[in-house]
C-alpha cells in the first residue's frame, strides 16, 4: 500500500482481519519489531496513536552510538550491544546512518580524571574491533576546534560515533515493512483491550484521530504488543498492572550553523553534575543536549524544555566556548523528549539502566527500555517473545534490517546537479521510488537555506509518505520546524504553494493547519 490520496481509508478497510501481530506504537520500537515480522512471514498491524515517531523517536539526540557514558555505570552489556549495532547500522544504512567524529576536551572542572576516559575509548575500540581514537594535547584540541577557548582546556581525546535522521529511520521502516506485506496507520489510537473470556489479550478497539471521522473498529490478532514507548504503563494499566516506568525528558537546544559553526561534534562533561553533554552538526544546523530530568506522570506528547534545563544547557556552553558569547537569543529551536527507562528506584536518573525489558503480561507482550543504537536488538527479543504464542517461526536473523540500495539506485540521479552525497542522501531517505521526484530541474531543486534539504522534499513527503496533518511533515518528514528561525513559518508562502497541491487541503484546511502548527511550534520548540 502507497501513502498516497486515498490510503488511510483503504487501510481502515481492512483492519477487520485476523492478524498475527497487532503493534501498538509507531516509534523505533514499533517499527523494528514490524520489520521483523515482516521477515518471519507473519501478518502484521501497526497502529499509533499520533504519526509515526511524534513521541521519543524523534526528539533524540539524533545519535547511533555505543554509549561511552554506559562504561562508566558499568553497564558492559548495552554498550557492546550497542557498538555492535552501530557498527551494522553504518553498513546498512549508508546515506541514512553516517560516521560522525568526536572531539572530548579534559577540563579541569571534569569529575572524571582524563585518562579514565582514555581507557574507556581503548574498550570502546576494542568492541568495534578498530582503532580510531587518539589523544591531543592543549594546542592540537584549539587546532582542530579553535572555539573551544576555556581557560580549563588540558587536552583531549578524538573518538567515533554515528548519527541519523531518527524520524526518517523510523519511516524507512515502516515503509519497508509495508512494502513487504504489513500495514501500518497512523492517527490510530488504542482506547481500549481486547480479552478472551479467560483474561487473555486478544485485540484492541481503535479510534480514528486523524480529524476526518471518529470511526472505531475491533482489531482482533494472536498477539498485541505493547510498544508505547513511555506510554506503555498507560496500556498495562487496561490490564490492572502497576507502572513500572520512569519517565525520563531530555532536552535539547538548537543553533544555526552560522552562529556555531562546528565542523566536529563536541562532547564534555558538564561543569555543574558532570553528565555527558553534546554539540553536534546536523543537516545543516547544530544540535546541543541534553538533559535528564524526571518527567513524571504528565505524558504529553509534545513535551517542552523547563527554564531550568535551558539554563542548565547555556551554562554549559559558555564554559567550554566563552568566547563565542552565546546568550539564548542564539537558540532557533528546542526540543524535548521523554525517555522510557525502566525505573529501578535510583536517586540520580542518569544512574538508571538502559537496557530494554520484554514482560508478558496477560497476553500482553510489552517491550520497553532500550535505546534507537539497539531497536533491532529488542525487535529480535520480541519475535522470541512471540514464539511463545504462535509456536515456531521461521526467521533468519541474518535478512537485512533494511533493504539495501539495488546498484543502480545512484545512476537514477546521476542527471542532476546534485553532489553524489546528496544523492546518496535522497536515495536513502525516500527510496529508489521516490527518485523521480528528485529528477527534475529549477528552483524546486535548490537547497532550503540554512539547511541539507532541497524544496523537492516537500514535494515528495507531502506526496506519498502519510501526511495528515502540517506538522507531520515540518517536524518529521522534513525537519523544517527544528532547523529554520521560527520553525519555517516565516518561510510558509513558498512551502503553501509548493504542498497544498499535493496534500490536497482547500484553503480552509491549510489555514486551520498552519495555525495548529504556528501554535504548537510556539508552545513546545520555541526557548
Amino acid at each position: 500500500m502507497e501513502w498516497t490520496k486515498g490510503w488511510r481509508e483503504n487501510a481502515w478497510n481492512e483492519l477487520d482481519q485476523q492478524w498475527d501481530v497487532l503493534i501498538i506504537g509507531g516509534g523505533i520500537t514499533g517499527a523494528g519489531i514490524l520489520r521483523q515480522c515482516v521477515h518471519a512471514g507473519l501478518k502484521a498491524l501497526l497502529v499509533e496513536a499520533d504519526d509515526f515517531a511524534s513521541g521519543t523517536s524523534s526528539r533524540s539526540s539524533k545519535l547511533v552510538h555505543g554509549g561511552m557514558r554506559y562504561l562508566k555505570n558499568a553497564q558492559v552489556r548495552i554498550t557492546l550491544e550497542s557498538v555492535t549495532e552501530r557498527e551494522y547500522l553504518l553498513k546498512q544504512g549508508r546515506g541514512l546512518v553516517n560516521r560522525l567524529g568526536f572531539l572530548y576536551p579534559c577540563l579541569d572542572s571534569d569529575h572524571m580524571p582524563g585518562w579514565v576516559f582514555g581507557a574507556g575509548l581503548i574498550i570502546y575500540d576494542l568492541m568495534a574491533r578498530q582503532w580510531s581514537h587518539r589523544s591531543y594535547d592543549v594546542d592540537d584540541m584549539r587546532e582542530l576546534c579553535p572555539f573551544l577557548t576555556t581557560p580549563v582546556l588540558r587536552g583531549g581525546f578524538r573518538f567515533f560515533d554515528a548519527q541519523t535522521d531518527d524520524a526518517r529511520l523510523v519511516l524507512r521502516l515502516i515503509r519497508e515493512s509495508v512494502s513487504g506485506g504489513a500495514l501500518a496507520l497512523n492517527y490510530a489510537r488504542v482506547i481500549s483491550l481486547l480479552k478472551t473470556n479467560a483474561g487473555q489479550v486478544c485485540g484492541a478497539v481503535v479510534r480514528d484521530t486523524g480529524g476526518e471521522s471518529d470511526r472505531e473498529t475491533e482489531v482482533r490478532a494472536r498477539v498485541v504488543i505493547n510498544a508505547a514507548g513511555a506510554w506503555a504503563d498507560q496500556l498495562r494499566g487496561h490490564i490492572g498492572q502497576k507502572p513500572r516506568l520512569r519517565p525520563l525528558r531530555g532536552s535539547h537546544l538548537v543553533f544555526s550553523a552560522s552562529r556555531m559553526p562546528l565542523t566536529r561534534s563536541v562532547t564534555f562533561l558538564h561543569p555543574k553534575d558532570g553528565r555527558p553533554v553534546f554539540v553536534l552538526p546536523w543537516e545543516g544546523a547544530v544540535i546541543y543536549g541534553t538533559t535528564d530530568v524526571d518527567q513524571g506522570q504528565d505524558l504529553i506528547t509534545d513535551p517542552s524544555i523547563s527554564g531550568d534545563e535551558a539554563e542548565y544547557l547555556l551554562d554549559g556552553l559558555k564554559f567550554v566556548f566563552p568566547a563565542m558569547g552565546l546568550t539564548f537569543d542564539d537558540v532557533i529551536a528546542t526540543f524535548s523528549g521523554i525517555r522510557p527507562v525502566v525505573d529501578t528506584g535510583k536517586a540520580n536518573p542518569s544512574k538508571e539502566s538502559r537496557e530494554h525489558v520484554i514482560w508478558d503480561e496477560n497476553g500482553l507482550l510489552t517491550v520497553s527500555g532500550g535505546k534507537l543504537t539497539t531497536f533491532r536488538i529488542m525487535a529480535r527479543d520480541a519475535l522470541k517473545a512471540v514464539r511463545r504464542h504462535l509456536g515456531h517461526i521461521p526467521f533468519d536473523p541474518d535478512v537485512p534490517v533494511l533493504d539495501p540500495l539495488p546498484p543502480e539506485a545512484e545512476a537514477l540521479l546521476a542527471d542532476t546537479h546534485l553532489p553524489p552525497s546528496q544523492c546518496l542522501r535522497l536515495l536513502a531517505r525516500y527510496g529508489v521510488n521516490g527518485s523521480t521526484a528528485f529528477c527534475s530541474t529549477g528552483e524546486d531543486m535548490d537547497a532550503i537555506p540554512g539547511t541539507n534539504y532541497i524544496w523537492a522534499e516537500l514535494r515528495q513527503a507531502a506526496h506519498g509518505e502519510g501526511v495528515v496533518h502540517l506538522d507531520d511533515l515540518l517536524l518529521r518528514r522534513v525537519r523544517l520546524g527544528l532547523l529554520l528561525p521560527n520553525g519555517g513559518l516565516d518561510q510558509m508562502a513558498r512551502i503553501r504553494a509548493l504542498i497544498q497541491p499535493e496534500l490536497g487541503w482547500d484553503d480552509k484546511r491549510w489555514e486551520e493547519e498552519e495555525k495548529a502548527y504556528a501554535d504548537l511550534w510556539n508552545r513546545a520548540y520555541r526557548l
